[in-house]
């Protein structure tokens, strides 16, 4: 063989990349499971990622698995086999479901100030951010927008994309947000609300893209939505409608696998989730309120976002029971 040959030269190479590639076998790896938005490019994964990476001397490994809801059926899927170590982007509605699988360890922690609307007990998940339900609208499509459901309801010429209950923790909050607000007289609001829903998606990019596409009038979505068009694209031309029944919160956390076989670093994460170097990627990222950064640390434009005159969420421990109610409520008014 000739010294020059390029048999040679792939032997040489190969061997000059094996302490890099070993190096970086060495690193542990943790795997977080989240919804797709999370990871996109202009979500708050990139940075995250680069954010805990800088102190941790790890692999983050951020991984999609689809909208909210439905990472908690993967979970349940995958069992104690699962990849994860953390989940990331359940919210309350689904806590106390995922807390019954038994897949869930507490985090062990004391949990810090929050700036949150409500004390924080909950010993298995840590909330990472926060908002309100809110249905958005474009200001030159919809000149007068309804203020309350019963103005939706009458408003025989709005349409509405929302998403499917099962795999979305929109849709879900939805559902929890009518049977707040109407209570025994759900069933009757789905079936006056059903002819203005004109497409129901699996998650919320598919249902906020079908509205900027201006496939619906209107899309169910945050009251902090409008805060990405206003500060990324300078665009004041989305608003959310303020309802005079309230506005339903979702609280978005995470939690620790038991299965973990990296039970430290996992923590260690936990521990991230709560420091600036985390909350402050949220508001321009994830445009949803930070759980442990105080109101004056929001970027400008946040402060001209609505104030819901009333918070409505239904306490975790009661959602299971009301959950199958409210869905079957649902189904039978779309299916009607």
């Amino acid at each position: 063989m000739m010294p020059g040959s390029p048999l040679r030269a792939v032997a040489l190479l190969a061997a000059a990349l094996t302490p890099a590639t070993a190096l970086a076998q060495d690193k542990p790896v943790l795997t977080v499971y989240t919804y797709d938005s999370f990871v996109t490019d202009w979500g708050p994964g990139p940075g995250v990622e680069q954010a805990f990476e800088a102190t941790c001397g790890c692999d983050l490994q951020l991984v999609a698995a689809g909208d909210g809801a439905a990472l908690l059926g993967r979970i349940q899927l995958e069992g104690g086999r699962s990849d994860a170590d953390i989940v990331l982007g359940l919210d309350t509605t689904l806590t106390a479901l995922a807390e019954e699988t038994g897949l869930f360890a507490p985090h062990g922690r004391e949990v810090p100030a929050l700036d949150l609307p409500i004390a924080w007990t909950d010993q298995t998940f840590l909330p990472f951010d926060w908002g309100y339900f809110a249905f958005v609208y474009d200001t030159t499509r919809l000149d007068t927008p309804p203020a309350s459901f019963a103005e939706l309801i009458a408003a025989e010429d709005i349409s509405l994309v929302i998403q499917d209950p099962r795999s979305s923790t929109p849709g879900l909050g939805l559902l929890m947000w009518v049977k707040s607000v109407f209570g025994d007289a759900a069933p009757e609001t789905w079936a006056a609300l059903a002819p203005r829903i004109v497409t129901v998606t699996k998650g919320w990019s598919e249902a906020y893209g079908l509205f900027l596409e201006g496939e619906a009038d209107m899309v169910l979505s945050y009251s902090t939505s409008p805060a990405y068009h206003l500060i990324a694209e300078e665009d004041a031309t989305k608003a959310a409608a303020k309802f005079s029944d309230g506005h339903y919160m979702q609280i978005e956390v995470a939690g620790k696998l038991a299965s973990t076989d990296q039970p430290e670093l996992a923590d260690a994460f936990l521990d991230f989730m709560l420091t600036p170097a985390f909350q402050e990627v949220i508001p321009t990222t994830n445009w949803m309120y930070p759980a442990a950064l105080p109101a004056e640390a929001l970027p400008e434009g946040f402060e001209q976002m609505i104030t819901p005159g009333k918070s409505l969420l239904v306490p975790a421990e009661e959602v299971p029971a009301l959950r199958e109610e409210a869905l079957q409520e649902w189904l039978d008014a779309l299916a009607g």
